[in-house]
């Protein structure tokens, strides 16, 4: 990626810590555009409501009941929304003092770093490694060494705290945060024999890790020579994080890893650019320029998003990240009419709400969702997008393998969206705890199969790992049909009895007329005789948050705008429909229904065929 001698020339060169390292020099003129803009009136108003708060409220506590609650029960929000409520509060105060300029803000903002820098760790519990007192840990780095996502992220504000407001801060407070990320962040990061995982890592945690430790090095250490080994460490954690994506340039683990992961290492590229006066441009590469389009391809109507893996239903675009991002090297990029609510990121990220502050230009809010087929061919996934005078249409399949980032058993998996609506969808992450990523990942319903638009074969779901994988078998175009066929055979185990699973896609739609289907025909060629004597059994799943209506045989799911209809022969499937208790990433409860095309008594080879219609409006 980069030369390590042209690293080092670069950052020597460089006499005195440039302004703007945060995005753009803070200026008089700057803080008045910001402050007039309509666009962030309303987040303005958040970030001072927030402020205000901070003025008279305590911080959240961060007690031991709370610190214990992971390892003693594996759910993490009782001690993260207090974490993270004190990283809003930082940030908030921060933002109003630097936008408003009132004394007012200084001593609570005092008051919270020097609590923040009281933690115990800044590592959350649930990236802690857990052993009693009395085991050999010497090889072990104690809770407050760890540097997991929230502690790179909250060195990262810090040192980029002082560098907004650091000047109006005591003395003090600014002695206190560089010792805590030296002994907290820079020490385990790059003076530990062991490095951390992160740093080969293939997926967010590199570039986040990385590029957060990256930009509170560049906004701290004075050192040039030590800054050169530290960042040329960090470009080797950004190589392993860039791997993770092919030459396709597709974000396996969801549109919200992408603003995550590629939005960390933005910033860190841009801070890096900035800091060497435009001598080193992480972003002018052909793979880079293909990642940065990713947003655009998968946006829907907004803020729906094709969201395969843990990644949920609406993706929470950031209109800074998109501005930089067209304005530096073309990337495509959907519209944001406005920059996202203060609390719409329930981590309180730091760079996203600055650089959207920073950032954000009118492009942002003229930006473009394109018609037509994008294929990741790595990844396996299609994607074709139909605009009409109801709204947009589109579907998208999945191939892959069941061994992906934040993966889920979901080989043959789609989604459907019509005049605007998600209407057959992909549930998209459940609620993080212990459980949900250990051992018994696919037990939970947003992961397993069970809760995917596939088929589940004489009672075997899919399973998972690296040899449960899907082979592309055709994907082009015909005029207005979309083809996309796949062999599934691998994506099931062997007491599935498959000898072959073959679906197949026929995706069309209608633009003048405002209407779209997609034809399915999954093929099953089953072993000669079973082990149990059980006849073979199919029961095809269809996943919506929409309650299907069932009246006179027909199964139909209705939007607010749009509509899905199931045509299906009733000689060959019988219809069951499920509601299933479930709860979204953050614990909100959701509702799911599972529709299931049940065939049973089947002959060796089985041909199962459906339709669904798409149109606009409520009727029919």
């Amino acid at each position: 990626m980069l030369a390590y001698h042209r690293l080092r020339e670069a950052i020597l060169q460089v006499e005195q810590r440039p302004e703007g390292l945060a995005g753009a020099v803070i200026t008089p003129e700057k803080l008045a555009e910001i402050c007039s803009s309509e666009r962030f009136a309303g987040l303005l108003g958040e970030i001072r409501r927030e402020a205000e708060a901070g003025l008279d409220d305590p911080l959240p506590e961060l007690d031991f009941a709370l610190f214990q609650t992971f390892h003693e029960q594996g759910t993490r929000l009782e001690y993260e929304r207090p974490y993270f409520n004190r990283r809003a509060r930082l940030l908030a105060l921060t933002l109003a003092l630097l936008i408003d300029e009132d004394e007012k803000y200084i001593v609570p903002l005092e008051r919270t770093v020097w609590d923040i820098c009281a933690e115990f760790s800044w590592a959350i519990p649930a990236h802690l490694p857990y052993a009693d007192a009395h085991a050999d840990t010497e090889e072990m780095l104690p809770p407050d060494r760890i540097v997991d996502l929230f502690a790179a992220e909250t060195a990262h504000a810090l040192a980029e705290m002082l560098l907004l407001v650091g000047d109006r801060l005591h003395p003090w407070i600014s002695q206190r945060i560089y010792s805590e990320v030296e002994r907290r962040i820079f020490e385990p990061v790059f003076r530990s024999e062991r490095p951390f995982f992160w740093f080969s890592a293939d997926h967010n945690w590199s570039a986040v890790c990385a590029g957060a430790v990256g930009m509170a090095a560049l906004l701290l250490v004075e050192d040039r020579e030590r800054l050169s080994w530290m960042q040329a460490r960090i470009v080797d954690a950004m190589e392993s994080f860039l791997s993770g994506y092919g030459d396709d340039g597709c974000c396996m683990e969801g549109a919200g890893y992408w603003t995550y992961g590629f939005g960390y290492y933005v910033y860190w590229a841009e801070m890096l650019h900035a800091y060497t006066g435009g001598e080193l441009d992480l972003l002018q590469n052909a793979k880079v320029r293909r990642i940065a389009d990713y947003a655009g391809v998968v946006s829907l109507t907004e803020p729906a998003c094709i969201n395969f893996s843990d990644c949920s239903p609406t993706n929470l675009l950031h209109s800074g990240l998109l501005s930089r991002l067209r304005n530096r090297i073309g990337a495509s990029a959907p519209s944001v009419p406005f920059p996202p609510s203060f609390h719409d990121d329930k981590c309180y990220r730091w760079p996203h709400q600055v650089r959207n502050l920073l950032w954000t230009d009118e492009t942002s809010a003229e930006g473009e969702n394109p018609a037509g087929t994008v294929r990741f061919p790595d990844a396996g996934w299609v994607i074709d997008k139909c605009h009409t005078s109801a709204g947009l249409f589109a579907f998208s399949a999945k191939g892959g393998s069941n061994d992906e980032p934040h993966n889920h058993n979901d080989l043959g998996h789609f989604i459907l969206h019509a005049a605007g609506e998600t209407l057959l969808s992909d549930l998209g992450p459940g609620v993080y705890t212990q459980d949900y990523f250990g051992p018994n990942r696919y037990q939970h319903l947003h992961t397993s199969s069970l809760g995917h638009s596939v088929p589940v074969i004489n009672g075997h779901a899919q399973e998972g790992g690296p040899q449960y994988r899907a082979v592309i078998l055709r994907s082009e175009n015909d005029g207005d049909q979309v083809y996309f066929d796949l062999d599934l055979t691998q994506a099931y185990g062997e007491t599935a009895g498959l000898d072959s699973f073959k679906r197949h896609f026929i995706w069309t739609c209608h633009e003048e007329e405002a209407s779209a289907s997609l034809e399915v025909k999954d093929v099953f060629e089953f072993r000669d005789g079973d082990e149990q004597g059980m006849p073979n059994r199919i029961t095809e799943h269809l996943i919506s948050l929409h309650r299907p209506d069932t009246t006179d045989g027909t199964v139909i799911w209705r939007g607010e705008k749009g509509r899905v209809e199931l045509l299906f022969d009733s000689s060959v499937f019988e219809v069951e429909i499920e509601e299933l208790d479930s709860h979204a990433h953050l614990g909100e409860d959701l509702k799911v229904y599972r529709t299931a095309l049940v065939a049973v008594e089947l002959p060796q080879t089985f041909v199962g065929e459906w339709t669904l219609r798409c149109s606009a409006g409520q009727e029919g």
